[in-house]
């Protein structure tokens, strides 16, 4: 369900997963380009193996089977539930630095640390181009990008103000700036400010800023804006909203040897790996 801020000037989205009321899923970046059990042809034992050993176990919080979110690339620092969705905190999706130093946790939610994370390639496990760990993550035309840590994209003064006019169905006129207005915990842009010679309005969150900067959805939310003449160029980090687990990060875990319980509880903070059912 979309829902906004009744203010002229803001148009704040989220969405969620009444969006499809028919159907549980879809293939898009909604729900995470759901594939179907296609991708399991050529490894039926392996996933039936995984099944068979953690048959019954759920991931709980407090006693309650926890919502959990994934993305494919956090960009080396997890999001926030409330970053991107409805402000209901969940105590097990909030920031945890993607490496083996989990202590080192930047704030993010400062403009000047932000731009420095974004622009550089601090040590993380989803900061990877080894082609076997991805190729257990990503589909053959996901990977035929590399860049998807860290990210460029560019337009045109006149590129940007007519992508946004369509993506948005708002006339900015001719796109003058745009401006970082708040942060999650992740460096991802809650909330943007796009001016134009027609009119400014603040937009978010995460997936509405992606939707109306793309022709399909950025990378992320998560980018520093470069002026270069006519010309915005968007410096960015990860690959979808990034809250909870990690997909590159977790196949980068597991390629080290690092069992998958201690994947989950390193992703989702203070969760528990319950039995809560066994095979008769």
């Amino acid at each position: 369900m979309n829902r906004k801020k009744k203010d002229p000037y803001s148009r704040i989205r989220w969405y969620d997963r009444e969006e499809h009321t028919l159907y549980d899923v879809c293939a898009d970046d909604h729900c995470q380009r759901y594939q179907g059990i296609t991708r399991t042809f050529g490894h039926e034992r392996a996933v039936r193996e995984a099944i068979e050993a953690t048959w019954g176990e759920v991931l709980t919080y407090d006693g309650t089977i926890c919502d959990a979110r994934f993305s494919k690339c956090c960009g080396g620092v997890s999001e926030t539930f409330e970053s991107c969705w409805e402000e209901v905190p969940h105590p097990y999706l909030v920031p945890v630095r993607d490496s083996e130093d989990t202590k080192k946790l930047p704030d993010l939610t400062d403009e000047a640390t932000a731009e420095r994370w974004i622009v550089t390639h601090p040590d993380s496990y989803c900061d990877t181009q080894n082609p076997e760990v991805l190729g257990q993550v990503l589909n053959g035309y996901d990977r035929e990008t590399s860049d998807f840590y860290r990210w460029q994209v560019s337009y045109t003064a006149e590129e940007l103000s007519e992508l946004v006019a369509r993506r948005s169905g708002i006339d900015f006129g001719t796109i003058l700036n745009l401006v970082p207005v708040e942060r999650g915990a992740s460096g991802r842009l809650v909330r943007l400010k796009i001016v134009g010679t027609k009119r400014a309005m603040i937009i978010g969150k995460e997936l509405e800023i992606r939707r109306i900067l793309s022709e399909t959805h950025l990378y992320s939310s998560a980018f520093v804006v470069r002026r270069e003449g006519n010309r915005f160029i968007l410096l960015g980090a990860g690959w979808g909203h990034g809250v909870g687990l990690c997909q590159i990060g977790a196949a980068v875990m597991g390629a080290k040897g690092i069992p998958y319980d201690r994947i989950l509880l390193h992703y989702y903070t203070g969760a528990r790996i319950e039995r809560l059912y066994g095979r008769e």
